[in-house]
């Protein structure tokens, strides 16, 4: 499951990289306001360490921020669990980190260690709130703080009006441990699915005010269904539940997509052979496809089996 988060991490780091920068302000007190240049690091040196059992490692993200004449280096970890190698692992990376980017003289050697932070998809009461480096080198000791931002810490209030919008694909994580609750209790259930409707309508009114883009949008809302299907993965109707919420969007899209798409390669065929696709994939119903075609079952049914036969 550990790769799943991963991947999310990365797709919204990598596809959304402008999101980032709220949560450098938030955790670095930096005011970037998204005409940053992000520039990303080759991270080919990481060493991953596997070797713990129960340890879940996500990923790792080494990028620069320009603005202006200033360029400051971040470095993040995303975990979905603590454990007790993880501020060692911090520290590998941050020396790697500073030697890529050392310059090297015939007497000297410079080199700038990283503004790092760890995101926490879960987190107890024992998580900290900061890291902390200690270096003690002949010349002096060096004394630094290293920043934690746990998902649990954030209402969706908070998410939107800080536009922390990369930490909503891990929302999800804040209700885990009330699952089996929510899989029995209906009503219960309805309060979470509610939240997920706001995501969306919050989504939606975003990229109509161009704060975000509709990538970004379709981005955030895939990524936050693919984890909590895996997250809940244990229980159906808290899958199922958020699911068919979030599904709408990414159907919707893919539909008006596959239609214009149709349009150009021969107007309906293209359209049906889109549809046909898609319920090949389990991304919609034939009865739902119907609908949407104003048209019945059978004589859908009647124009798939033309197309399975070219």
């Amino acid at each position: 499951m550990g790769d799943i988060y991963d991947n999310a991490f990365r797709t919204m780091v990598n596809d959304c990289s402008k999101l980032m920068l709220p949560l450098i302000n938030e955790m670095f007190g930096e005011h970037y306001t998204g005409s940053e240049e992000i520039d990303f690091l080759p991270n080919e040196h990481f060493i991953s360490q596997q070797d713990e059992a129960g340890q879940k490692r996500i990923t790792d993200t080494n990028f620069a921020v320009t603005d202006g004449k200033r360029r400051k280096t971040y470095h993040w970890e995303c975990q979905s669990t603590s454990d007790s190698r993880m501020l060692i692992r911090l520290f590998e990376y941050d020396a790697q980190i500073a030697l890529d980017g050392g310059e090297s003289g015939e007497e000297s050697l410079t080199v700038e260690f990283p503004n790092s932070a760890v995101l926490y998809l879960r987190s107890t009461s024992r998580t900290p709130d900061r890291y902390r480096y200690i270096i003690k080198t002949p010349g002096g000791t060096v004394d630094y703080a290293i920043p934690v931002m746990k998902v649990k810490s954030y209402t969706l209030e908070e998410i939107f009006s800080k536009k922390l919008l990369l930490l909503i694909p891990f929302f999800i994580f804040t209700f885990e441990a009330d699952f089996p609750e929510y899989n029995t209790n209906e009503g219960k259930l309805e309060m979470l699915k509610d939240k997920y409707r706001t995501i969306l309508e919050q989504l939606e009114q975003l990229e109509k005010q161009n704060e975000i883009g509709e990538l970004d949008r379709l981005t955030i809302i895939e990524l936050a269904d693919e984890v909590a299907r895996t997250l809940a993965s244990k229980y159906a109707n808290v899958m199922q539940g958020v699911d068919n919420i979030m599904r709408g969007p990414i159907i919707e899209t893919k539909a008006k997509k596959a239609w214009n798409a149709g349009m150009q390669q021969g107007m309906q065929q293209g359209m049906f052979s889109a549809y046909y696709d898609m319920i090949k994939s389990g991304l919609i119903s034939t009865k739902d496809a119907a609908s949407r075609l104003g048209m019945s079952e059978a004589d859908l049914s009647r124009k798939f089996s033309v197309l399975s036969l070219k």
